[in-house]
C-alpha cells in the first residue's frame, strides 16, 4: 500500500511543474499573512492597544474573564503566532531561491 502511494506521489510530482507548486505555496502563505494581520489590526482597534499591552494590562482578568475577551485573547495570540510562522516560512522559500512570484 505504501509503495502504491509513493508511486502515485512520484507521478504527480513529475506531472506538476515545481514553479506552479511554489507559486501556490507562496500565495497560500500570503493569504494567511493577510488574514492574520487583519485579525491583529481588528483587535488593536477593538481594544485600543497592542497585544503586549493587552497581556501586560491583564485585560482578561480586568474584564472578569468574560468569554468574549478570553476568546479574543486566544484568537489574537493565534494570529500573531501565525504572522511569525508565515513570515518565517516565506523567508525559507525565498532563501532557497524558490520565490517565483
Amino acid at each position: 500500500m505504501i509503495a502504491n502511494v509513493e508511486v502515485a506521489v512520484e507521478k504527480i510530482v513529475k506531472e506538476i511543474p515545481t514553479n506552479e507548486v511554489v507559486k501556490a505555496l507562496i500565495n497560500e502563505y500570503r493569504r494567511r499573512l493577510i488574514r492574520y494581520s487583519m485579525t491583529d489590526e481588528f483587535m488593536r482597534k477593538k481594544y485600543g492597544m497592542t497585544f503586549d499591552q493587552f497581556e501586560s494590562g491583564n485585560v482578561v482578568k480586568e474584564r472578569k474573564f468574560s468569554w468574549d475577551v478570553e476568546s479574543d485573547a486566544m484568537e489574537w495570540e493565534h494570529a500573531l503566532e501565525g504572522v511569525r510562522y508565515v513570515e518565517h516560512k516565506l523567508k525559507d522559500v525565498e532563501g532557497q531561491g524558490l520565490c517565483l512570484a
